[in-house]
């Protein structure tokens, strides 16, 4: 029994401790307590000895200097072989005193081994309960700072980098965590080693390793700076792109208004009666060079626009105009000022050959301007009805009325486009005041459409004029008469002079 209870080899694991422990206890439960029972019947024995010797009157049994004596009131009695005697029985009392010894050795040993053990695996536990989250943070961290990002502007590159800045600032408290989870570690196996446990490799509760937790932390702190480069390469772009935006805002917000400006001063000259027409064309010409030397201006604006779409800008919260919106209303000026210009000198070449006075073509002017409500710079339908009622035309709503105002349109609209411009006014008065040529003109107008015939079809009507005017001229053309005519020929001459009052018809 002595050399089982003096054996100290180390046991691996909780279980083989427990199960030592548990061999010890039923020693004490099971073996020991007959040992203990003899002990007893052996003092038993030795003291109904000691009382048959009394009372014999025999001298009792006393071990001394290492053997049996038998006392008498005083005297010392000798027994055979008595030194063995007491060198046995001291021998018995020794190796059970050491036998107690050693079992409370061993009961100590196995209780601090097992308390040992049990910290060991706290430790492992509070380990596994920290590290799993922090693998976890650093995990999503990892992803977060690989994270591919797409903005369009300052403001949202500007969140990104207040979102870095702030996961920054929690490295240090992530450091510390990490600091206080690897120490748990070494604890356990600081205790380990100093009591000679023999741990096993891995932790029971966890496979997130101390390697594991140094190597995701240290590419943590790789992809930081990174992210930080990323980030600072994407503001300096946006910046760039601002820049760009501000550039191209200013000068449109310069641009689109003037353009708006001069479309406006043209169309007021264009309906003004300041001055001779000469006068409002020299104005023109005057506003048509400075439109050309503004062009530098919208070159420009190309310019940056073109800088604009290589940095795959889409939006521009600077400025409400769009480089197409700025082009076409760039070629709308330009095409407005030409236009304007040529209306002047038609009006020109039509005053001074019809020999309108520049009283009358003020008048036509201001009666054109009052109906024109729209500033727009043609008559619609109704409104050229009401103009030419204010001038003394019986157009009103009758049968007669009707064919008149229809004979009018077809003469000032001819391409049914349902308006009537200055140009097309100024002609028909000139004719109604003037009235001269009108039917010849209107003849030749025929013979050219007419591929110089002295008649003309109505299919060639159709096919030359608007569907309004063909039906019209068709419904009121006589057959023409003449002996190089065709079946269905319609004399346009009789027409014409009759539409204008020089024949009877």
């Amino acid at each position: 029994t002595i050399p089982w209870l003096e054996s100290r080899d180390p046991q691996k694991t909780i279980p083989a401790m427990q199960q030592k422990l548990e061999d010890f206890r039923e020693y004490r439960r099971e073996h020991k307590p007959p040992k203990v029972q003899e002990k007893c019947q052996l003092e038993i024995n030795f003291n109904t000895l000691q009382t048959k010797l009394r009372l014999s009157g025999r001298p009792a049994f006393m071990p001394s200097e290492g053997r049996m004596v038998s006392v008498r009131l005083g005297g010392e009695l000798d027994y055979y072989d008595s030194p063995s005697v007491n060198a046995r029985c001291q021998r018995i009392c020794d190796q059970w005193d050491l036998l107690g010894s050693l079992t409370h050795s061993r009961r100590d040993a196995l209780e601090k081994t097992e308390k040992q053990l049990e910290t060991i695996d706290e430790l492992h536990l509070e380990y596994a309960k920290r590290a799993a989250p922090f693998n976890n943070w650093m995990e999503s961290a990892m992803e977060d700072l690989q994270d591919m990002f797409i903005v369009h502007t300052i403001e949202e590159i500007q969140g990104l980098i207040a979102a870095h800045d702030q996961f920054k600032s929690t490295l240090p408290e992530a450091d510390k965590e990490r600091e206080a989870i690897l120490g748990i570690q070494r604890e356990a196996q600081r205790i380990a080693e100093l009591h000679g446990i023999l741990l096993p490799g891995s932790n029971p509760y966890t496979s997130v390793t101390p390697q594991l937790i140094n190597s995701k932390w240290e590419r943590v702190q790789q992809l930081v700076p990174k992210r930080d480069q990323a980030l600072q390469e994407e503001q300096n772009r946006q910046n760039s792109n601002e820049h760009l935006r501000r550039q191209f805002g200013s000068q449109a917000n310069r641009v689109g208004p003037w353009i708006q400006t001069k479309m406006e001063e043209i169309g007021r000259i264009s309906i003004e009666m300041n001055g001779t027409l000469e006068d409002q064309l020299n104005h023109l010409k005057e506003y048509e060079e400075n439109i050309v030397e503004y062009k530098p201006n919208l070159e420009l604006l190309e310019q940056q626009h073109q800088l604009v779409q290589e940095a795959l800008i889409f939006d521009n919260q600077h400025s409400n105009y769009t480089m197409e919106h700025l082009r076409v209303g760039w070629e709308q000026l330009l095409t407005t000022i030409a236009r304007t210009i040529n209306e002047v000198e038609n009006q020109i070449l039509t005053r001074d050959a019809k020999g309108i006075s520049q009283e009358q073509m003020q008048e036509f002017r201001a009666s054109f301007n009052h109906f024109d409500k729209d500033h727009g710079g043609s008559l619609g339908p109704e409104e050229f009805k009401a103009c030419l009622i204010s001038l003394g035309y019986d157009v009103e709503n009758d049968r007669q009325g009707d064919a008149e105002f229809q004979r009018i349109m077809a003469v000032v609209d001819p391409n049914g486009s349902g308006t009537v411009t200055f140009q097309a006014f100024i002609d028909f008065m000139s004719r109604e005041t003037t009235d001269t040529d009108t039917a010849e003109q209107v003849i030749n107008s025929f013979r050219v459409l007419a591929g110089d015939k002295n008649y003309i079809t109505a299919a060639e009507l159709r096919r030359e004029l608007p569907a309004a005017q063909a039906e019209y001229c068709i419904a009121r053309m006589a057959p023409y008469p003449g002996p190089d005519g065709i079946p269905g020929a319609l004399d346009y001459k009789s027409f014409s002079t009759a539409l204008y009052g020089e024949s009877d018809l």
